[in-house]
C-alpha cells in the first residue's frame, strides 16, 4: 500500500470525520474534515504539476505543524515526488543548505515564519527554482521565483479538469518501493545522512503500530512534536489518519517561546485522548504539576505525597499492578484519585488517557509518577531508519522501565560486536528486519552498507529482551564506556541519575575510552551552587568559595560509591573518579544537543578534547585543580 492509497481509504471510510483541528485566524479550534483535506491535496498536487514537478523530483518542506504541512506532503506524494522534511529548529544557514543541496531539491515549500532563513541562503541553493510560501497574508511581498501556497492551490483549481486524468494516473501508478521522504539525521558525528523512507516503509509501520495499540476513530492527539520528527510524523499523522482519528495543531505564538507557552492552554482546549511526548516535555509537565500542588499549601502537598506513595506501591511496574494483597489498597486509591488525581487530569483536558514517550530513554521515576496520577506515560522505542516504531508499552500490556513489546511483522535479535545472536536476557546491539526498515541513505552507499547488512538494520543501540518479550534499551552502542580491560558499560543510566538526584548538576557526560578510570564533564547549576556557598559564608567568585562548590559536586558523586546513599545503584568502577567543570551547557545552538534533545557525544568529546586529556593528567585528576576553580569563578 502507498501513502495516497492509505489516505484514500480513510477519506472514503470517514469522509465527514474531523482530521485536523486548527486555529486559523480564530480564537477557537476549527475542524477540517477528511474530505476537505482531500480536496485541498488534489488541488495542491495539480498546482505542483503545473509548476513542472515530476515523479522522483525532490521538494523540501520547512514549516511549523499546520494543515498546510500535511496537505503539502500529501500533494507531493500523490504525484510521485519526494518530500524532504526539514526541522524548524535548524538555524544555521550551512546546515539548511547542505540538506537542500545534498537531496537535490528543485523546489521548496516554506512557512512565512521560516522564510527569512531561506532568503538568506538562496545563492547557496542554486538548484532550487521555485519557493512556495505558506502564509495567511494575501498581500505578502514576494521575491523572484516565490509564489504563495494559495496561488498554487488556485493554479490547481484552474487546471484540475485538464490535468485530472494525468493526476489520477500518477497516484494510481505509484509503487510501494517509491521513496516518500528523505529524512535527515541530526548529524551527530559527521554530515547528516538522508534516510530514504518508502511509501511501504510508512504504511507497514502504521500497520505494525496497530498491533501495539488500538486507535478508535474517536481518538484525538494534540501534536506537540515537530511534524518532520519521525515519531510525530508516523504516529501523529498517518497512524491517526489510517484509523479515521483526528489531530490538533499547536497554536502558533509570535515567538517560539510563546508557542511553547500555548501548549498547556491548547491541551485544555483540544482535550486530546493521547499525546506524543519526549523526556524534556515530561519533566516540564511534572514540574508544573508539583508546583501547582505546592502552591495549595503544606496540607495538600502532604496528602498528595501520601497518595503518590500508595499509588506507587499499588501500581508496581504495571506488570504486577494490584497483585496479591495490594488489591486491599484499591478503595483508598480510588478515593485519592477522586479528590486529587482526577483534578490534575482536568488540567490536561479531562479526556487524556495516556502519553506515549519516545526520542530518548524516559526515567522510570517519571513513568511511575504519571502512572500514579492516572495518565501513564508509556515508553516506546524506534529510530528514523525504521520509520520509526520498533516497540512500545501500551495500555493492554506494559512494564514500566522497559521500552515495551515488539510490533508484529518485525524480526529482532540482540547481537554481540561480531554480529553473533545472543540469548534472551543478554545485552548487545539491537538488530531488526522488516518492511518498515529504510531503503538506505541517500547518496551514501558506504553508510548504507554499514547500517544494512543482509537485510538487517544494525541500530547502534544496546539492549536486551526479557523472558516476557519486553525490550530494554540501554543506550547507544557507540557511547559505551570502555575500560582498560575491554569491559563495557552504558553511561546513560548514571548520567540520568546524577542529573535527577542532584539539584547541583544540570548536565553531565561520562567518558572512558580504554582508560584506567571514568571521568565526567559537568555543567553545574550555578545558581544553586552559589546559594549553597553563601550559606557557608563564602563567595563562589573567590577561590575558597569555588573550592567549596567543587567539594559539593564531589560529594554528590560520592553518594554512588561505597557507604553512599546510592551505593548499590551502579557498579562503582564506572562512577567518575574525577571531573571537569564546564562554563556552557549542552544546547541545540552549540550543536551539543540534537533536535530530540539527545546529547551529541561525538561533538562534546571533540569540543572538550583538551579538557578530557587534562583530566587524565596527575594535576587534572585533583578536582580542585586550577581549571575547575577558574571555571566555577567565571561560571554563570
Amino acid at each position: 500500500m502507498t501513502i495516497p492509497q492509505l489516505f484514500e481509504k480513510s477519506a472514503k471510510k470517514f469522509p465527514s470525520n474531523t482530521l485536523v483541528l486548527e486555529k486559523h485566524n480564530s480564537k477557537e479550534y476549527q475542524p477540517i474534515t477528511y474530505t476537505q483535506v482531500k480536496e485541498q491535496v488534489y488541488l495542491f498536487s495539480v498546482g505542483l504539476m503545473q509548476l513542472g514537478i515530476n515523479h522522483g523530483d525532490r521538494l523540501a518542506l520547512l514549516s511549523e505543524g499546520r494543515s498546510e504541512w500535511l496537505i503539502s506532503e500529501l500533494g507531493m506524494l500523490y504525484i510521485g515526488a519526494i518530500n524532504v522534511p526539514l526541522s524548524v529548529k535548524i538555524n544555521e544557514p550551512e546546515d539548511l543548505a547542505f540538506r537542500i543541496n545534498h537531496s537535490g531539491c528543485s523546489m521548496l515549500v516554506v512557512s512565512e515564519r521560516q522564510l527569512s532563513k531561506i532568503r538568506k541562503i538562496k545563492t547557496q541553493i542554486p538548484k532550487v527554482t521555485k519557493y512556495i510560501i505558506i502564509t495567511d497574508d494575501e498581500h505578502i511581498k514576494t521575491e523572484s521565483e516565490e509564489i504563495t501556497y494559495h496561488k498554487v492551490i488556485k493554479l490547481g483549481n484552474e487546471n484540475f479538469e485538464k490535468q485530472k486524468e494525468d493526476f489520477e494516473n500518477r497516484w494510481h501508478n505509484l509503487k510501494r518501493d517509491d521513496i516518500a521522504n528523505i529524512s535527515y539525521t541530526s548529524g551527530t558525528t559527521a554530515d547528516p545522512k538522508g534516510i530514504m523512507l518508502t511509501h511501504r516503509n510508512y504504511t507497514a509501520n502504521v500497520e505494525q503500530a496497530k498491533t501495539l495499540l488500538d486507535v478508535p476513530e474517536y481518538y484525538s492527539s494534540l501534536l506537540i512534536l515537530p511534524w518532520d520528527h519521525s515519531f510525530g510524523h508516523t504516529v501523529g499523522l498517518y497512524t491517526l489518519i489510517d484509523n479515521g482519528a483526528s489531530l490538533s495543531v499547536i497554536e502558533l505564538g509570535k515567538t517560539p517561546m510563546e508557542t511553547l507557552r500555548n501548549i498547556p492552554k491548547n491541551i485544555k482546549e483540544a482535550k486530546p485522548t493521547f499525546i506524543l511526548s519526549v523526556p524534556a516535555l515530561a519533566k516540564n509537565f511534572k514540574k508544573n504539576i508539583e508546583k501547582g500542588i505546592k502552591d495549595k499549601g503544606p496540607k495538600v502537598e502532604k496528602l498528595f505525597n501520601k497518595a503518590l506513595d500508595l499509588a506507587y506501591d499499588y501500581n508496581g511496574i504495571g506488570w504486577d499492578k494490584g497483585k496479591g494483597l495490594k488489591v486491599l489498597k484499591k478503595p483508598l486509591l480510588w478515593f485519592y484519585d477522586k479528590i486529587l488525581f482526577s483534578k490534575i487530569r482536568e488540567g490536561f483536558g479531562g479526556k487524556l488517557e495516556f502519553f506515549i514517550g519516545g526520542g530518548a530513554l524516559l526515567d522510570i521515576e517519571l513513568q511511575k509518577f504519571f502512572y500514579a496520577i492516572g495518565i501513564p506515560m508509556y515508553q516506546g522505542y524506534g529510530l528514523s531508519e525504521s520509520s520509526p516504531i520498533i516497540s512500545s508499552n501500551a495500555p493492554k500490556r506494559h512494564k514500566l522501565g522497559s521500552s515495551g513489546f515488539l510490533v508484529k511483522n518485525l524480526d529482532l535479535k540482540i547481537c554481540d560486536d561480531k554480529g553473533n545472536e545472543l540469548p534472551i536476557g543478554t545485552k548487545g546491539e539491537i538488530v531488526v528486519r522488516g518492511e518498515n526498515v529504510m531503503k538506505g541513505y541517500w547518496k551514501n552507499e558506504e553508510a548504507s552498507k554499514e547500517a544494512l547488512r543482509d537485510g538487517w538494520l544494525h541500530t547502534g543501540d544496546m539492549g536486551y529482551l526479557d523472558k516476557d518479550g519486553f525490550l530494554y534499551v540501554m543506550g547507544r552502542f557507540k557511547s559505551l564506556l570502555i575500560g582498560n580491560d575491554g569491559e563495557k558499560y552504558s553511561p546513560e543510566g548514571i548520567e540520568e541519575a546524577l542529573v535527577e538526584q542532584s539539584p547541583f548538576i544540570e548536565q553531565v557526560m561520562l567518558y572512558n575510552n580504554q582508560n584506567n578510570y571514568t571521568v565526567a564533564l559537568i555543567y553545574p547549576n550555578y545558581g544553586l551552587l552559589s546559594n549553597y556557598v553563601k550559606q557557608q559564608s563564602l563567595d563562589i567568585k573567590a577561590k575558597e568559595g569555588a573550592k567549596t562548590a567543587i567539594e559539593k559536586l564531589q560529594n554528590e558523586i560520592n553518594s554512588y560509591l561505597p557507604e553512599g546513599e546510592y551505593e548499590r545503584m551502579f557498579p562503582h568502577r564506572w562512577i567518575p573518579a574525577t571531573f571537569g567543570i564546564l562554563n556552557e551547557g549542552f544546547t541545540e545552538d552549540n550543536h551539543l544537543l540534537n533536535s530530540t534533545m539527545k546529547m551529541v557525544r561525538g561533538k562534546v568529546v571533540e569540543r572538550y578534547k583538551d579538557l578530557i586529556e587534562f583530566i587524565y593528567t596527575t594535576e587534572g585528576k585533583r578536582t580542585d585543580n586550577k581549571r575547575n576553580i577558574d571555571a566555577i569563578i567565571n561560571g554563570k
